[in-house]
Parts: structure tokens; C-alpha cells; sequence
């Protein structure tokens, strides 16, 4: 094995489908041969990744929003370089560490005032189990409840309040007390909190798997039944925080809310350490540790670590610095409102919505042409959920632009630029779309043959 780690991986470039098939995850891999997904990519700088062919792709996956500061930030690099060089105490545990409690002074700046206490995590969904539990500290209860097609994580606690039984299918029994309810339904959270047992009720403000936006007035009032109802507020900002959605925080859009709980992960790692963060008012946080003897009653291991912890710090600076929660918004308004004109020409595109540089495209069965009808049926009945690669295999291959579908049995695609994206790499974007857009109304075409071809291949795999 060579010396350093990077003539290793040079060494070893273009083994890595065949490593995954035998020692990791073969059906993954099959699943990305299948859709042409099987690129070598080698390196990443900002909005970019290069392939081994020189090919260069904006990347509008970032890692399912990891990515939010562009890959490799040189600002974010220098200051882990700098720590690693410094051979740093981590992790004495029996001491309170310097960088995490800057860390948490320089997350606090940017959330209500009382919400001033944060505990660190590894992932969004242990940060999503933390807030069950102090949830269920706080107030002696145990009921949650969540949101229809809500996506808070894949851990078992975290699993059953995840609004798709295409994840919870097999896994269970899982925790118990929890209730789904229609998104946007006030008068559903009213009817699901009249008992006064809720310890919590959890929702993203712009949907993972939908990119369904809350409604103007309906954060504020879910606030006003979970104060009555003596339940806490637990906003889930794992992916739409941290200024993505042309905000410090999506909720922020309505000043007048102010939850008990926050949940954030993703693009405070700067895509280097994974890092989550509960954010939470001290008397929440006190009823967890209320005695010497449960001051650690809820850890981790890693949680505080200095690499994740400077991360973080890095991060926050990056995004105060460089102005990139007013060029989310900017951008993301230029963004979705040239991507709405454009999809107005294809009969595929029922919607198109979000906020700042978290947006999605929605396609349903056309209205009106007979052949698009026809061909949307015939497609559907191979497999539901398969026309979004009709749109995002030649992004990738013809626009070389990487992106996904929202998530499993949905017609949704999702894009999450990072913040450090300029006008220019949303044209290349704009332009893409308008392409496959029209492609899909050729039938027969090329385009129709590729995704007949892949719903064929998923039926007898």
C-alpha cells in the first residue's frame, strides 16, 4: 500500500463499482450502471466536479444539500489544516471543549433570542432523535406527530415519524406514539393535539421529498395550538437551513414564529465533517440534565470533536463572509421564476416551487395531447416514478449537470445549488431544462426510448 493516501487513490481510480459490488452495496451499483450514473469522478472545486474524460458537471445534487458551500472550500480547508497542525486535545471528555462552545455562540447569532442553548450531533437524523427525546423530557409525554411525505431521517426513531411507508416498510415495529397528518392542515394539527398529550409536533418548513412550502400563516399558528396545547415546536432544518432558502433559516420567513426546537445538520459540515446541531431554549435543555447525576444522560462520542466543531465555525464564517444567505435569495428568485416560464411550455409540468436555492419540478399526466397521454400511461404502468430520469440522465449525460429525483415513487425532481452558485451556472442550468423539457414531447424519440428502456430493465431486474 503506498505511503500517502492520495498515490492510493491513484492508484486505485476506476475500481470503485467493483469494490462497492463486492464489499458494500451490489444493487446500488447496479442501480447506477442502469441509469448511467457510473462516472469517475476525481475531483471537486466549488459548484464542480470533473470526470476522469476531463468532463466538467455543475453539480446540483451537492450530496443531497452537504455540498451547500461548493466542494473543497479553501477558506473551510485552511482552517481544518491549521487545526490539524496544531495537535489539538480532542476529546478529553472530561472537560469542556473551546471550539464547540464557539461553535455554538457563533450558531445562536443567527436564531431567536431564546433559542440559546445547542447540543451537537453527527447526522440530521440523531439530531431529529435528539429532539424526540428532549421532547419527551420536557414534557412527560411520548405522543409525536409529523407530517404526511415528511423525511426526518432513516434511524429507527427518526423512521417512524418518516411520512413514506416506502422506508418503514420491514423495519418495524417501530417507536411507537407517533401520528401522521396532512401537511398544511390546521385544522388536522388542532383535531391531532385536542387530547393535550403531544410532546412535540415536528415538521420541515420546505418539504425534503416534496419541495411543498408551509403555507403564509401556518407556522404561526401551529405555534399558537402547540403553546395551548402544551406541545413543543420542533422545526426540522436539516436540509433548508443555514441560509438555503435565502434565510439564516426557512421559518424566518415569518418573523413571528419562533420554535422550541431546531434540528440542523448538512451544510454546516462545509462538506468536510459531519456535523448536526439541536438548537433549543434553556428550559428544554435543562429538564434533560436537571441533576449532577443526568448531566450526560443523553451523549455521543464524536458529537464535539475539534474537526467538526472547526467545520462548523468555518462554515458560519464562510456564510456571513461571503454574503451567500442574500445570494441564495437573489439568485433563487432570478432561478425559479425563469425555470416556472420556461416548464409553462411543456404539458408534463403541473408545478414548480420552493424558496432560495432549494426548488423542485413537479410532473403529472398531461391534460390534453392524446400521444402524451397515451405515452404517460404506457410508462406508468412499467413502473410509477420512473419519468424524472427522462429529465435527469441527459442533464447528466447531454448538460453534463448532476441532480436527482426528490426521492423513491415521485415525480418530483429537486435542486440544491450550492449557495456559492453565480447567475451564470443557473443560465447553464435554465438553458438544460429548456432542452429536455422539449424532448419529452417528442414521442416516439429518443428521449422516450431511454426511460421505456429503463422501466423495462427495473420490471425483469
Amino acid at each position: 500500500m503506498p505511503e500517502k493516501i492520495t498515490d492510493l487513490i491513484e492508484h486505485r481510480s476506476g475500481e470503485q463499482y467493483e469494490l462497492h459490488t463486492d464489499y458494500i452495496n451490489p444493487v446500488f451499483v447496479k442501480m447506477l450502471k442502469t441509469i448511467g450514473f457510473d462516472k469517475n469522478y476525481i475531483r471537486g472545486e466549488g459548484c464542480y466536479l470533473w470526470d476522469t474524460q476531463g468532463n466538467k458537471y455543475l453539480d446540483l445534487l451537492t450530496g443531497w444539500g452537504v455540498f451547500m458551500l461548493g466542494r473543497n472550500h479553501p477558506k473551510i480547508r485552511a482552517i481544518l489544516k491549521d487545526l490539524l497542525d496544531a495537535e489539538s486535545p480532542n476529546l478529553v471528555r472530561m472537560e469542556c471543549s473551546l471550539l464547540s462552545g464557539l461553535a455554538a455562540e457563533a450558531l445562536v447569532r443567527h436564531t431567536p433570542e431564546g433559542l440559546s442553548r445547542v447540543f451537537f450531533t453527527n447526522s440530521g437524523a440523531e439530531s431529529v432523535e435528539t429532539a424526540i427525546k428532549f421532547a419527551r423530557a420536557n414534557t412527560g409525554r411520548s405522543r409525536i406527530i409529523y407530517c404526511d411525505h415528511a423525511f426526518h431521517g432513516l434511524t429507527t426513531g427518526a423512521l417512524a415519524i418518516n411520512g413514506a411507508n416506502f422506508f418503514r416498510e420491514r423495519f418495524g415495529p417501530l417507536l411507537p406514539d407517533t401520528q401522521a397528518i396532512p401537511f398544511n392542515d390546521i385544522a388536522a394539527l388542532e383535531q391531532a393535539l385536542a387530547k393535550k398529550d403531544v410532546a412535540a409536533f415536528i415538521l420541515e418548513p420546505i418539504q425534503g421529498k416534496t419541495c411543498e412550502l408551509v403555507g403564509d400563516g401556518y407556522l404561526a399558528e401551529a405555534q399558537r395550538l402547540c403553546n395551548r396545547a402544551g406541545t413543543l415546536l420542533v422545526i426540522d432544518e436539516v436540509q433548508s437551513g443555514l441560509g438555503r432558502t435565502g434565510k439564516w433559516f426557512c421559518f424566518q420567513h415569518w418573523p413571528e414564529v419562533e420554535p422550541d426546537i431546531i434540528c440542523t445538520a448538512k451544510g454546516l459540515s462545509g462538506g468536510f465533517v459531519p456535523v448536526g446541531a439541536v438548537i433549543t431554549r434553556p428550559r428544554i435543555m435543562d429538564s434533560v440534565f436537571n441533576s449532577l447525576e443526568r448531566c450526560v444522560v443523553h451523549s455521543n462520542t464524536f458529537g464535539q470533536n475539534d474537526l467538526a466543531m472547526a467545520a462548523a465555525l468555518g462554515s458560519i464564517r464562510v456564510i456571513e463572509e461571503e454574503k451567500l444567505v442574500e445570494n441564495a435569495a437573489e439568485l433563487g428568485q432570478y432561478t425559479i421564476a425563469r425555470l416556472t416560464e420556461i416548464s409553462k411550455t411543456c404539458p408534463f409540468v403541473t408545478e414548480v416551487r420552493g424558496k432560495g436555492l432549494m426548488f423542485g419540478i413537479d410532473f403529472a399526466r398531461p391534460k390534453e395531447s392524446l400521444k402524451l397521454k397515451l405515452a404517460w400511461d404506457t410508462l406508468h404502468k412499467l413502473n410509477f416514478g420512473v419519468f424524472g430520469q427522462m429529465i435527469i440522465i441527459p442533464l447528466l449525460n447531454k448538460h453534463h449537470i448532476l441532480t436527482q429525483v426528490a426521492g423513491y415513487h415521485t415525480e418530483v425532481i429537486k435542486f440544491l445549488p450550492p449557495l456559492v452558485a453565480t447567475r451564470a451556472d443557473m443560465d447553464w442550468f435554465l438553458t438544460a431544462m429548456e432542452d429536455v423539457l422539449a424532448d419529452t414531447q417528442r414521442v416516439p424519440g429518443t428521449a422516450w426510448n431511454t426511460v421505456f428502456s429503463l422501466a423495462k430493465n427495473a420490471v425483469t431486474a
